[in-house]
């Protein structure tokens, strides 16, 4: 790819707004780390070229902000005394897992791309993010944040920032964003159910279970179950997330609000996988890998744009069933999306 590639962090900038603004040294720190980032927008370099299979890499940063830091693990290696290390690299490996064993998808890119990622990314830095190339990791602050290699969801979820990057490359703004950030949920979601074998009805739908501190009174970073309800926490604010369109944040923080909206499509997702049941990877997720990778999905989409791809690419999937393409109408109709 050629253009210059969404930064694009797990915790929003709006959570980090607001334990800055209490005087939380992390946060404020964490904030500038990724105002650089962001301003910088660089073009990725070019993928590294692979063998075809799983091909990792674990670099440590060393607390500091060079990167990639110091290779500590490679592919087939065995594991480190170090639990980030391994933590990055079994998520890594659970992510590929997904895409290839349910999609047949090779790597991130589908070209093989070998995967990436820096443990230890600065210091207390309260974040993980994809910059286009490869993932990085904070250890959080142990206040607020534990450490974000901890959960494999986040991991899929940066990840699958980069197979948008590969496909419908939707732009990191208002509803196109939001779509962004929401198909990164889904697919983070998909790999922890993928790994742990969870039915859509037994999964927890929680997007960094286990990432908060304790004490913090909260769950996780969102819910798609019950977007607006993962926290409710004096130092992180209450979770803003609304479940339904005629919520929609209009706003100009955080490129247009795209990790508030994307509670909405979120929800939709939800709702598709209970009501289809079974497993979310086996129906509702191949119907919106097929609408992302297929070219129903131009970069500027909106919301309805996405649900009409969802609705056709479930139609030419089930052709001899057509309740699961009226499963997927409902589901978006469920948040106040027609698909027109």
């Amino acid at each position: 790819m050629t253009a210059a590639a969404p930064f694009c962090t797990i915790v929003p900038p709006y959570v980090l707004d607001h334990l800055a603004e209490a005087g939380h040294e992390p946060a404020v720190h964490s904030l500038a780390l990724d105002a650089a980032h962001r301003a910088a927008r660089l073009s990725p370099p070019p993928p590294v070229a692979s063998a075809p299979g799983l091909n990792r890499v674990v670099y440590d940063a060393g607390h500091g902000q060079r990167l990639p830091g110091r290779t500590v693990r490679r592919e087939g290696a065995g594991a480190s005394s170090d639990s980030s290390v391994n933590h990055a690299y079994d998520g890594l490996g659970a992510t590929f897992a997904l895409y290839a064993d349910v999609f047949g998808r090779h790597s991130i890119d589908d070209r093989n791309l070998r995967l990436d990622a820096s443990v230890h990314y600065g210091r207390d830095y309260d974040n993980a993010f994809w910059n286009g190339h490869q993932m990085v990791f904070g250890d959080g602050d142990d206040v607020v944040f534990g450490d974000f290699t901890a959960c494999i969801d986040i991991i899929g979820h940066e990840l699958a920032h980069g197979v948008t990057q590969f496909t419908a490359g939707l732009d990191y703004q208002d509803q196109p964003g939001a779509l962004n950030e929401s198909v990164s949920d889904v697919f983070g979601s998909l790999v922890k159910q993928y790994a742990l074998r969870q039915a859509a009805a037994d999964a927890d739908w929680l997007i960094g279970a286990g990432l908060l501190a304790p004490g913090v009174q909260g769950v996780a970073l969102r819910s798609m179950k019950a977007p607006g309800t993962a926290y409710d926490d004096p130092r992180l604010g209450k979770d803003p997330q609304p479940a339904h369109l005629r919520d929609y944040v209009n706003t100009s923080r955080d490129n247009g609000g795209v990790h508030i909206n994307s509670g909405i499509p979120n929800h939709a997702f939800y709702l598709l996988a209970t009501a289809l049941g079974g497993s979310a990877w086996e129906r509702a997720g191949r119907i919106w890998y097929d609408a992302l990778t297929g070219r129903a999905v131009p970069a500027d989409a909106g919301f309805a744009d996405f649900a009409r791809a969802t609705v056709a690419a479930a139609a030419a999937r089930y052709p001899d069933d057509r309740s699961v393409a009226d499963t997927v109408t409902a589901s978006w109709a469920q948040v106040g999306v027609s698909p027109g």
